[in-house]
């Protein structure tokens, strides 16, 4: 087996050193000899730093890293160009003043690597100038490639000011582009969000955002066909070091791992997660262990948005367009940080096409419920995955007080602003518990005599429950009636011979209490 690139965003380095690399030449050729001007936007770890990496290896002629690849033969090898590549996420930003001053170093080291003198002052004109000399002296158009030109306000978000400060920077600086379009062969740039309305777009409106373009929806990360063909060995190794045979392995890392899409047709895993995954050679929720999505919680708590993982959501091809950095659409923010993907699309004619969303797959769907539960009830996620092993244990024992304790736990720290009198919200709140906990829960399903409020199952157990909630009434009566109406509906036939456990929940305000019993 062919070592793992963990960690290599260079394609030089994952080459010289005979790393396992996944050929996406094919798709980078289609790019370049399909137009010039693009955008690509993808979640953090998603391998747009590698794509960047191999650009600037391709125009600057490095034909040796290419061999046995699909470009090998298909690229004029002796038309090489200057390329610039400017990597945000290494510039300093932590205010406006910084971030000027990396760009200008930025602009005045391209003058000293070519030997030229800039005569502009303003930074945008230094810029233009620097791009058009550049073009003179070499004879070649020239190449820019930029990687995560969003981070400066994206690492700012939560600080609007300073946010929109570096948006200004970065508009004024990036406003070059269309005046030099003569002296440009070639550009790019990659982030994870794409802002609108009188901002850094507003000044490249020639760009081509292939964001959500099929042709371009596997530029980054691996197909399920990638990852048979070039992990063979390491599915081979996984599946026997994991107890499994190879077609068990596979169903396993395709429902933990793939299913984020940008067209709802082609499904990718995540490069990042995927090299862990075979690096360990176990699952776990190795792209959430890089780093929690605390804004997004804190975020969905101020709006109460938590029902957007209960249900699909749905929403028109023309609200992906972008968003205002002052105004930051949830559902649309949650898309472009990768935690909800496009699971279909659905074509109206002169209309703009509907996308329906939901979580990619297990690894996001088990991280982010315990991230959910943890910031809702103010505790840490470590503390989170505790209670969930104790609530496991209490339901698969019968453990009405214990379990009544662990839910009281959960619902007592939620702050008091975020409770609503409703049923319809303690019953959301509850299936995101149960979520959390690791079970394939299903709400509201119906029978032949009525709805059942949840049902979830796990090794030959099915638990049916019943969610009452009434702000006056005493919690024994109202799991009373719960129960009555499980057994009376007969909710569980449908399950047998599963071991069936009948679970009663009572909300009466900040207070919640349970009953579980197994039926005989």
């Amino acid at each position: 087996m062919k070592s793992l690139p963990l960690g290599t965003q260079s394609f030089s380095v994952l080459r010289n050193n005979d790393y396992l690399y996944v050929d996406k030449t094919e798709v980078i050729h289609r790019l370049i000899t399909s137009g010039r001007v693009y955008f690509l936007s993808r979640p953090r770890r998603f391998g747009k730093s590698l794509l960047i990496s191999t650009l600037y290896a391709l125009f600057n002629g490095q034909k040796e890293l290419f061999e046995g690849l699909y470009i090998y033969d298909k690229w004029d090898w002796e038309q090489t160009n200057p390329v610039l590549r400017i990597d945000f996420s290494g510039m300093g930003h932590d205010n406006a003043d910084e971030l000027m001053l990396s760009l200008t170093n930025f602009v005045d080291g391209i003058a000293r690597k070519y030997q030229f003198s800039l005569t502009e002052a303003p930074l945008s004109d230094k810029f233009k100038e620097a791009i058009e000399l550049l073009h003179q002296s070499t004879g070649r158009k020239v190449v820019i490639l930029i990687d995560e030109y969003d981070k400066p306000i994206i690492d700012h978000i939560t600080e609007i000011d300073s946010a929109d400060a570096n948006r200004k920077i970065l508009k004024s600086f990036f406003g070059v582009f269309k005046a030099v379009d003569e002296h440009l062969r070639f550009l790019m740039l990659t982030g994870v969000s794409k802002f609108t309305k009188v901002s850094i777009f507003s000044e490249l409106n020639n760009l081509t955002d292939i964001t959500m373009d099929t042709k371009y929806a596997a530029i980054c990360g691996y197909t399920q066909t990638e990852l048979e063909t070039s992990f063979d060995e390491n599915i081979e190794e996984l599946a026997v070091l994991n107890g499994m045979d190879k077609p068990s392995a596979l169903l396993h890392l395709r429902k933990w791992y793939n299913g984020y899409s940008w067209d709802g047709e082609t499904s990718v895993y995540n490069p990042y997660t995927t090299l862990l995954l075979f690096y360990h050679k176990a699952i776990s929720n190795y792209w959430f262990e890089s780093g929690s999505p605390t804004f997004l919680i804190d975020l969905m708590k101020q709006r109460d948005d938590i029902h957007l993982f209960m249900n699909p959501v749905v929403m028109p091809a023309d609200a992906f367009t972008g968003y205002d950095i002052s105004n930051i659409d949830t559902k649309t923010l949650l898309f472009q940080t990768g935690y909800l993907t496009i699971k279909s699309v659905q074509k109206v004619p002169m209309l703009p096409s509907i996308f329906t969303l939901g979580i990619p797959n297990d690894e996001v769907y088990n991280s982010l419920m315990l991230f959910l539960v943890s910031g809702y009830a103010n505790s840490t996620p470590s503390e989170t995955s505790q209670l969930r092993i104790e609530m496991q244990q209490q339901l698969r024992e019968g453990d009405s007080e214990g379990l009544s304790r662990s839910l009281q736990a959960l619902l007592a720290n939620i702050p008091y602003s975020l409770h609503i009198g409703s049923e319809k919200y303690y019953h959301s709140l509850f299936l995101s518990w149960i979520k959390m906990l690791g079970f394939d829960v299903q709400g509201e399903v119906m029978t032949n005599i009525g709805r059942i409020d949840a049902v979830w199952r796990q090794s030959g157990m099915t638990i049916v429950a019943e969610i009452k909630y009434h702000a006056a009434k005493k919690q024994a009566s109202l799991l009373k009636k719960a129960m009555k109406q499980i057994k009376d509906r007969t909710y569980f036939e449908k399950y047998l011979p599963d071991k069936i456990m009948l679970l009663a929940v009572a909300f009466t305000g900040r207070e919640v209490g349970c009953k579980i019993e197994q039926l005989s």
